[in-house]
């Protein structure tokens, strides 16, 4: 099921308060089309919200797997709600074991539902990420054009390549041509 940027403030906020509830509190860090929806940046549905890390006191640390108890409440929530079983999931939490783009965590736009926090991917990380994935699938992906209506500067697009640069070996010649695609050639990387 697709859901739009009202049914995911919905859930997230359905989630905090079973949380609260339960007498838990979680705090997640969000990137992908669901970030981008609920930040408004894009106006599409999405089918989930991707999960790259949880957060434990002051430190990111693998979202694979969620913990029990937020698996439950997402589950509670996508029966009550219509939604996908996985409609949250860590499945991009790889990326945090390459690291994440530096000073992410400043720019992160945080949201707190009652006993949910929720960190999500500024606009300058998601491009980031959505060149990464744009390269691993390729120009007719998703991510290639979520990518295309972020509308990423030159400087963005170049930041981001050299990130992904080191997180993948050998891609170098798909990025320069997903770069040249962008309006950006010729780029020392």
């Amino acid at each position: 099921m697709s859901v739009t940027h009202e049914i995911l403030e919905r859930a997230l906020a359905t989630l905090g308060e079973v949380l609260a509830e339960r007498g838990v509190f979680c705090e997640v860090v969000v990137i992908g089309g669901g970030g981008l929806v609920l930040l408004n940046l894009l106006e599409r549905a999405t089918r989930d919200i991707d999960v790259v890390a949880l957060v434990e006191g002051n430190r990111y640390q693998s979202a694979q797997p969620l913990p029990r108890v937020l698996r439950e409440a997402a589950a509670e929530v996508a029966l009550l709600l219509g939604l996908a079983d996985d409609w949250l999931n860590g499945a991009p939490t790889d990326l945090l074991r390459a690291g994440l783009p530096e000073g992410f965590r400043e720019r992160a736009v945080v949201r707190t539902y009652k006993a949910l926090t929720v960190q999500i991917a500024s606009r300058y990380d998601q491009v980031h990420f959505k060149l990464y994935a744009a390269v691993d699938q390729g120009p007719k992906s998703k991510h290639y054009a979520d990518l295309k209506r972020l509308k990423p500067s030159a400087a963005e697009l170049i930041a981001a390549a050299r990130w992904c640069l080191t997180h993948a070996d050998g891609i170098e010649q798909d990025l320069q041509a997903a770069l040249n695609s962008l309006g950006v050639a010729d780029v020392e990387l």
